[in-house]
């Protein structure tokens, strides 16, 4: 579907598109909104810290917007679903990366993608360039909780300077993410030392108050009663250790379970 009105945010850039094509629930654009984008190769640690942050956003009525990439595009989505808007350098016809697969059709039928490129596009290298400027664009602030240097999350923080956007990071260990130590070296970036401080730093700024609470999900209610480990596999892949990481579920020898 076309979504024919360009979102307010996406007029003022230099290169506005032309159409925004999307699946899924457009409330959501009515919802402060904040970027979190990252390496697609993050640390255990920026993993864990992506996902509690997240997760803590969404559940304050903050929707959190990201590009649908692996690593920690697609981990904030997990963690905020449904308040979860996913930008895409495909066009949504596509399911790309694959691996993602199970995640973007959450978003997808309970949350919101969007995409400037037409329905069956192939993405190249440019689209995902391309693409950052609306992540960034559509936030209210940008959250970059790792990245390289010369890194795409590198990009999205030129943008988001050109864009007068604010932009913060994790903390993190000398040689671990020096593209985020360069922003907080430059003076370009604040740093969330303490994710709860910064949860109740952002629920003052947004002026919101409502806890929100997650949508079904499939895969807990599969595990809810105990479920055979290697099937669990054999449907949802790499998501039983992601969510067995996130205290979701237990891995009991053949069996897996919801906590």
């Amino acid at each position: 579907m076309i979504y024919t009105t360009i979102i307010n945010e996406f007029n003022t850039l230099k290169n506005p598109p032309n159409k925004i094509y999307y699946k899924g629930n457009l409330e959501l654009l009515k919802m402060p909104k904040i970027s979190i984008v990252g390496s697609r190769k993050m640390s255990v640690y920026t993993k864990n810290l992506t996902f509690k942050l997240a997760q803590k956003l969404s559940q304050i009525g903050i929707c959190v917007v990201s590009g649908g990439a692996i690593g920690v595009d697609i981990e904030s989505a997990k963690a905020s679903l449904p308040y979860h808007i996913g930008i895409f350098a495909n066009g949504l016809n596509k399911i790309y990366p694959k691996s993602n697969e199970y995640i973007i059709k959450q978003i997808y039928e309970n949350a919101l993608a969007l995409s400037e490129n037409e329905p069956n596009h192939i993405p190249l290298k440019h689209d995902f360039l391309a693409r950052n400027r609306l992540v960034v664009a559509l936030g209210d602030i940008l959250i970059i909780t790792q990245a390289d240097l010369k890194s795409g999350s590198l990009n999205s923080a030129k943008h988001a300077l050109e864009y007068g956007k604010d932009i913060y990071v994790l903390a993190q260990r000398i040689g671990e993410s020096d593209g985020t130590n360069e922003l907080i070296a430059n003076y370009k970036a604040k740093i969330i030392y303490d994710i709860d401080v910064f949860i109740a730093q952002m629920q003052e700024y947004f002026s919101v108050q409502k806890c929100y609470t997650q949508n079904y999900d499939e895969f807990l209610e599969f595990c809810k009663n105990g479920a055979n480990l290697d099937e669990a596999l054999e449907r949802y892949g790499e998501l039983v250790y992601d969510y067995e990481l996130d205290g979701k579920i237990i891995i009991d020898g053949v069996l897996v379970r919801s906590v």
